[in-house]
């Protein structure tokens, strides 16, 4: 007959450090993100005249976009660690 043990329990502590790298990197990744559609937003209006982002992109889709990116990542990457309770 198989022995059917329970798998080992991660400490609580190492579950939370884990999940608070975790949103670490998800923050950093977002705001990677909100920085490249800020980048190439600002490349796009390099262009020569006339072959820029339309207006609906320029509202929606260039800055505020990013923006947003990078403060949801802000956010997200900037949170303390849980305390021991």
């Amino acid at each position: 007959m198989k022995n059917y043990r329970k798998p080992k329990q991660e400490t609580d502590a190492e579950s939370r450090h884990r999940r608070h790298r975790r949103l670490v990197r998800i923050g950093q990744v977002l705001m990677a993100a909100g920085a490249l559609v800020a980048i190439s937003h600002w490349i796009a209006h390099l262009a020569a005249t006339g072959q820029g982002p339309r207006i609906t992109e320029d509202i929606f889709i260039g800055y505020p976009t990013g923006g947003l990116l990078l403060l949801f990542g802000a956010v997200i990457a900037g949170r303390t660690e849980t305390k021991k309770r």
